[in-house]
């Protein structure tokens, strides 16, 4: 599994799906709706339409999903890597599960299909569907960045709605540059998870079974925030 020491979220939806769902939110809605997520204690939404590639590589038959991100407490990432951060860390991602299926039960109660992506299940890709919203990008360390911030877990909904705000285009490109850098990641790393190229090694990173967090700590997206960074890489483009 991709996250070792999380444990399946349970069922708790209230509402079943509508027989006839709806497709069409109207904007006071999904404002409405954001709000009521933000008021959760989740510090984003994204949305994302799958093209038709990507289902076929991931033979799946999802079109549009609801990004929900919450960030991941600040006093548990500097925790040393330990059995306890594991299951402070997995208490935190069960916590936001069982907010994310309240928030399925809105949609459904205003008659759109929502059901949430399982996050354990190695048949998908959250990071890759992450991609595909124009959101997000990934750092030289390997994690998942939206402007919001470095430490965030996600859930995801797939949804009957097919007029979601949608982004054209990922403005977030420009982090892998500022990435090629820096390099704290690499020179900080306690399990030299990266090879003399500088390229990640997966296998040998311990995030997602000690709970290990140095490079999200010492990352600068982290210490002081997306738009501080691209202020400072737009000084060191003049």
């Amino acid at each position: 599994m991709r996250f070792r020491y999380h444990q399946p979220t349970p069922n708790f939806y209230n509402q079943e799906n509508p027989t006839r769902p709806k497709t069409t939110v109207s904007k006071n809605f999904l404002n409405e709706f954001t709000d009521i997520a933000l008021a959760s204690r989740f510090v984003g939404l994204s949305y994302c339409r799958l093209n038709d590639d990507f289902k076929r590589q991931w033979d799946i038959d999802w079109d549009n999903i609801i990004i929900l991100k919450y960030a991941m407490s600040d006093s548990i990432l500097k925790m040393d890597p330990s059995d306890e951060k594991c299951r402070l860390m997995d208490l935190e991602f069960q916590e936001f599960g069982q907010k994310t299926f309240a928030l399925a039960d809105i949609l459904r109660e205003e008659g759109f299909t929502a059901d949430l992506i399982n996050p354990l299940d190695d048949r998908v890709s959250l990071r890759a569907i992450a991609l595909q919203s124009n959101d997000a990008v990934i750092t030289r360390s390997n994690m998942c960045m939206f402007k919001e911030g470095l430490n965030l877990g996600m859930f995801m909904i797939k949804t009957s709605i097919s007029n979601l705000p949608f982004k054209k285009e990922n403005d977030m490109e420009w982090v892998k540059d500022y990435c090629s850098t820096c390099g704290v990641c690499i020179d900080r790393c306690p399990e030299k998870v990266f090879d003399e190229n500088g390229k990640f090694l997966r296998k040998l990173c311990t995030a997602h079974r000690e709970g290990c967090s140095v490079c999200i700590n010492l990352c600068p997206f982290y210490k002081r925030g997306y738009e501080k960074v691209k202020q400072r890489y737009g000084r060191m483009k003049k």
